[in-house]
């Protein structure tokens, strides 16, 4: 695989906050959402543009980035270096340097006439996609949800869970759906001696078992990992190549979340998939609510080989009434097209932007 994209220096980065409403509230243990709050950043240079969206949130409930946080390292640090052509020297803020990475790169294959997908080393014009499900108040508006999404051809359904509403949670969409892939996603909501409920899981036959315990619970995912059938998947703990291969040593984890924007964008993203392959360890590509900038970029990135479990990269109608850009849909074989068009292949709708925008600010070279 190549390195990076001969970078020029862009002549101008438009920091645009946008605003979009959920088509229904999605509820995890860090709370509900009911609106997609997203900083996209716009490089441009003679002409050209590239695109690249931060997945902070308006709160730091995640992680400890949020948008407004990411909006100053962005305009104050990250830009002015970007288009100095010199490095940053910034400690941390993964997603907002992830999105200004894309957007950077995104404008270099744009000139070159190259996809990200082919960049990255990606194999595949189409891949397996799967469907996050919240938790839902009522047992019978999560089979709904289930069914809905089962019908649409989705590979995979993954439920949220938190302490004391886990097996419970499961077991009617299990019964429901008995040969359906089925997964779970605690967001880093139990303690390790919680053991007991999460080993209750291993009868539903699940794919993975995702971020039990807090982040920086190496040991005590690899404690937990030895007392459960059910495979672990980390994702917040995985912040970058070194990370992951720290915690597939420890066996701490047996399948890996890749979060381009949470491990600081595309070419730490392509690395993690690149060491995770090389040790047998399968990789998927998480979802952040993302608008169609970032779904595109995530597509490009789920395109490589390694990446052998369903992704969330539901389709754009399972978030929004309208997208921002022309809206990824879901193949009945519960497969979505790649986009192959230079860079990532899509652009914002001028209207349907313009309609979503908070506020924007463009930053210059001095």
């Amino acid at each position: 695989m190549t390195g990076g994209p001969q970078r020029a220096r862009p002549d101008l980065v438009e920091l645009i906050l946008v605003r979009l409403p959920l088509r229904r509230p999605f509820t995890t243990s860090f709370g509900t959402e009911t609106v997609k709050e997203a900083i996209l950043v716009r490089a441009s240079r003679d002409g050209a543009e590239g695109w690249g969206e931060c997945v902070a949130s308006a709160a730091p409930r995640y992680g400890s980035e949020w948008n407004g946080g990411a909006w100053i390292v962005l305009r104050d640090l990250l830009v002015p270096a970007a288009l100095a052509g010199r490095p940053a020297g910034v400690k941390g803020h993964r997603m907002a340097a992830a999105a200004l990475e894309a957007a950077l790169i995104d404008l270099d294959l744009r000139a070159r006439g190259e996809s990200l997908a082919s960049f990255l080393g990606g194999e595949r014009d189409r891949v397996p996609v799967g469907v996050s499900l919240g938790l839902e108040e009522r047992p019978e508006d999560l089979l709904d949800e289930a069914a809905r999404f089962v019908a649409e051809g989705y590979r995979r359904i993954k439920l949220k869970i938190e302490p004391g509403r886990d097996a419970e949670v499961v077991r009617p969409v299990r019964e429901a759906f008995p040969d359906v892939p089925l997964s779970v996603d605690a967001n880093a909501s139990y303690q390790p001696d919680d053991a007991a409920a999460l080993a209750a899981l291993d009868p539903f036959d699940l794919e993975y078992l995702e971020q039990p315990l807090a982040a920086d619970r190496l040991l005590g995912h690899a404690d937990l990992q030895a007392k459960l059938a059910t495979p672990i998947c980390l994702d917040e703990t995985i912040t970058s190549a070194a990370v992951a291969e720290e915690a597939i040593r420890l066996g701490a984890c047996k399948i890996i979340n890749v979060k381009l924007g949470r491990v600081g964008g595309p070419l730490e993203a392509r690395r993690i998939h690149d060491m995770a392959l090389g040790a047998g360890v399968p990789v998927w590509c998480g979802g952040m609510l993302e608008t169609g900038i970032g779904r595109a970029t995530n597509l490009a990135l789920a395109s490589l080989p390694g990446f052998t479990l369903p992704g969330d990269i539901s389709g754009s109608e399972r978030y929004f009434a309208r997208d921002l850009t022309e809206p990824f849909v879901v193949a009945p074989d519960g497969t979505m097209a790649v986009p192959g068009g230079p860079g990532i292949g899509v652009s914002p709708i001028p209207e349907l932007l313009d309609a979503a925008v908070v506020t924007r600010e463009s930053v210059t070279a001095a």
